[in-house]
């Protein structure tokens, strides 16, 4: 008698495509995802509001790549038209303020008034990978799934102050979006809150009660950019000492001179994990943009950001290029060498290198 042998692995029939699936359709799908939009398509998208266009759009902004630039330029331009129709407010603080809780009750709040907001917060980077440490979209898990609002995370890279190169142009873009308040949050450390307060309308500082942060603030110089200092986390047993750090601050902000604004910085207290105080802040940040927009503050101080942004680019740009020259490349590692070996000076270096370029 012959047994026949069977094998234990054998394969069965798999499961049939769907019917409402049909290989045309899944055949498009797979074009439409490898699709490079055109220019058109993405400035239609954006001023219609489309988030992944948006998002898209940033992620040009932010390549390196020469033909990201070129298209995300052209983006910007026809954006342009489209632009300057929102407040642009920075908030600052140093690590563990409650910035991130702080910007997900005010946005939640704003939103709830029928307005529409993007967070550009700027993470730090990992300086082994160079992406973002932190995740503001994990940190602000309900404002993240509000119609109204835009959330985007930025790694800061290697410029000034943590504070990514290509968010001004990212501001150009969610106005174009229809966003009508644009929030910037820094990382709260080195000089990003002066790369900040160069593009904002509204500088916003958060500072905590006790442990010498009143002293801090005062020798960091920041309080002179404020526009406004909030003390987080005035609740609980912790509202008396955050009255007392409020009058400290309030005296601080005597012993500089007026704004040119014609505004008195003002002190107030907050808790925004408990949404006490956002209402009030919102109320004030208003009452600032009508003065400097009836006295004409406002629009000068856009110009001169617009100026500043001129003269960054361009110190941006010669720097690329210049970094780029291969002659630079190939005499540079010499000159380290020579400074390295005592043979030159820095100064004589640098003249010989920029006589290149």
């Amino acid at each position: 008698m012959t047994i026949k042998k069977t094998s234990a692995l054998h394969e069965k029939d798999g499961v049939s495509q769907p019917e409402t699936t049909s290989k045309e359709s899944a055949q498009k799908i797979k074009i439409n995802r490898r699709k490079h939009p055109s220019t058109d398509e993405f400035v239609e998208k954006i001023l219609v509001g489309d988030i992944t266009f948006l998002s898209r759009a940033i992620t040009l902004v932010e390549s390196t790549n020469e033909k990201h630039q070129q298209k995300a330029n052209e983006i910007l331009e026809r954006c342009l038209p489209y632009t300057n129709n929102s407040v642009r407010i920075g908030i600052t603080g140093v690590p563990g303020v409650g910035k991130s809780t702080f910007i997900e009750a005010f946005g939640r709040y704003l939103t709830s008034q029928g307005k529409k907001v993007a967070v550009l917060a700027v993470d730090p980077s990992s300086s082994v990978n160079k992406g973002s440490i932190l995740g503001d979209k994990t940190r602000m898990e309900e404002l993240v799934t509000d119609k109204n609002a835009f959330i985007r995370p930025s790694p800061s890279g290697t410029s000034l102050g943590g504070v990514a190169q290509k968010t001004r142009e990212s501001i150009i873009l969610c106005e174009a979006a229809g966003f009508d308040t644009i929030i910037i949050e820094t990382v709260g450390v080195g000089q990003s809150e002066t790369a900040v307060h160069s593009m904002v309308d509204f500088f916003l500082l958060l500072k905590l009660f006790g442990a010498g942060d009143e002293l801090q603030g005062i020798k960091r110089g920041i309080i002179e950019m404020a526009d406004a200092i909030v003390i987080n986390k005035a609740d609980g047993e912790n509202i008396k000492k955050a009255k007392i750090a409020k009058v400290e601050f309030a005296r601080a902000l005597h012993l500089y001179p007026p704004k040119e604004s014609g505004w008195q910085p003002k002190v107030m207290t907050a808790s925004a994990l408990n949404n006490i105080g956002i209402e009030e802040v919102h109320e004030m940040i208003m009452k600032y943009i009508d003065l400097a927009k009836e006295s004409g503050y406002f629009n000068k101080k856009r110009n001169d950001q617009n100026k500043h942004w001129l003269f960054s680019t361009i110190e941006q740009q010669l720097k690329t290029r210049f970094y780029d020259n291969p002659k630079v490349k190939e005499v540079l590692q010499q000159e380290i060498k020579n400074l390295e070996s005592s043979k030159t000076t820095p100064f004589n270096s640098a003249k010989r290198l920029l006589d290149l370029s």
